[in-house]
């Protein structure tokens, strides 16, 4: 008699099980999110108030700086893991796991010197803030790195653990940033308390990166990697080349003002992105399981969160004034003319998550990679386009028209991977 293999047992398991298993994970991965975003929230509002909007949009220059280096690591390191490593014995994933992690660790060490330097060269307000980004880029790309380890390992619930370590180390780390009173102080306190809770990872998970190894996983994932690393860096590249050009068609405080209409959907978001933490591992683990509920699977999960998103900017456009002016401060009266168009981006954005996340899970690098392409391309010509036609509102309305084009785009690149996938695992049929 042979002994079942872990995938074998699972889906031999009873559908209600399942369901339970699926639930429990979901859980753990929006509140983790919640933890973490709230964090960022609380981040947003704090140095929004402290430093107001000229000086804040400065901050959002490096947390979209940031953006685009997380996403070069989780293209390289952390993506391949989730759709290679999720629901593997442990043994294969705690190897993969010391590479993975070695890998990001090593992107925030060569990236974060890169970032030294031009700051040290920019000066003025600008420069400072990047330099000290670059000195806390390590330790917030391993912290990152250990949170979508857990999610593959479906142990969320570290990854949460992990989150709250760095919220409450925020909080000291807040208090003296805000003493000092500039931009560099807040990042420097923003990435120190990160660098704590990627130390608590090490503990949490008892593997140690190895940076030696990462030339070697680079190698194995060269077929995910590579396409996953140009998809995300047009992602968050797309962004950041919107921020400094409406930054310099606008001026800085447009920079500022849509960060604040984003932070004003910051709760939506952050259950939008804890849903990312586990939808392509699911989407991977029913691909095993039924592969003729994937595409049902993303429908539900791409359609809930584009209704999500409109009720809460619905629930925005009735805030009154003076709570807005509460949270944000000055940054308030420009951020309110955003809401509508960043809500039916944002939308736009959970609709496509759902096709993204099928797409992942079949591993279909070459048409993700043609899918976001085109929705950078379209991100930074709507966005710089309608900056020039109407300044910071046009821009916004730019964003919003693009991102639910490319959302099209996502589901006509499923539907095509999905008849694929069922031809080719149709048995061929032999003649005598």
């Amino acid at each position: 008699m042979t002994r079942m293999t872990t995938e074998e047992e699972k889906a031999k398991a009873p559908a209600g099980s399942t369901r339970r298993a699926f639930a429990g994970r979901l859980s753990w991965g929006l509140a983790d999110q919640a933890a973490s975003s709230i964090s960022n929230f609380a981040v947003g509002i704090y140095v929004a108030r402290s430093l107001g909007v000229t000086a804040f949009g400065v901050f959002s220059l490096a947390w979209v700086t940031y953006g685009v280096v997380l996403n070069v690591s989780r293209g390289l390191a952390t993506d391949p893991l989730v759709v290679r490593f999720s629901g593997v014995s442990d043994t294969a994933w705690r190897g993969a796991v010391a590479r993975s992690s070695g890998t990001a660790l090593g992107v925030g060490a060569t990236i974060g010197a890169a970032c030294v330097v031009v700051g040290l060269a920019l000066g003025g307000q600008v420069g400072p803030a990047f330099a000290c980004l670059g000195v806390m880029l390590p330790g917030l790309l391993l912290q990152d790195a250990w949170r979508y380890s857990f999610f593959a390992a479906g142990t969320g619930k570290k990854a949460f653990v992990n989150d709250l370590v760095w919220g409450v180390a925020l909080v000291p780390a807040m208090v003296l940033a805000a003493r000092a009173g500039t931009v560099a102080a807040f990042v420097l306190a923003w990435g120190a308390s990160a660098t704590v809770a990627a130390g608590y990872g090490y503990v949490q998970s008892g593997i140690l990166p190895r940076t030696a190894q990462a030339r070697a996983w680079l190698r194995e994932q060269r077929d995910l990697g590579y396409r996953y690393l140009v998809e995300n860096v047009s992602l968050s590249g797309a962004s950041q080349l919107r921020a400094y050009g409406l930054g310099a068609i606008v001026g800085v405080g447009a920079v500022g003002a849509v960060r604040g209409a984003e932070l004003l959907l910051g709760p939506f978001l952050a259950v939008l992105m804890g849903l990312s933490l586990v939808t392509v591992a699911e989407a991977a683990r029913v691909l095993r399981r039924a592969p003729d509920r994937l595409g049902r699977f993303c429908l539900l999960l791409g359609g809930g969160q584009a209704v999500a998103a409109l009720c809460w900017g619905g629930a925005l456009l009735l805030m009154p004034d003076r709570l807005g002016e509460l949270v944000l401060g000055d940054v308030w009266h420009s951020a309110a003319q955003l809401i509508v168009p960043v809500t039916l981006g944002v939308a736009g954005a959970g609709l496509g998550t759902g096709a993204a996340a099928g797409l992942r899970a079949l591993a279909a690098a070459r048409r993700s990679l043609r899918c976001q392409l085109f929705a950078s391309a379209c991100y930074v010509a709507g966005g710089l386009g309608g900056a020039a036609l109407a300044g910071t509102v046009g821009s916004a309305w730019g964003v919003a028209t693009a991102t639910l084009a490319a959302s099209a785009v996502w589901w006509l690149q499923l539907r095509s991977a999905l008849r694929e996938h069922h031809q080719d695992s149709i048995p061929e049929v032999r003649t005598p």
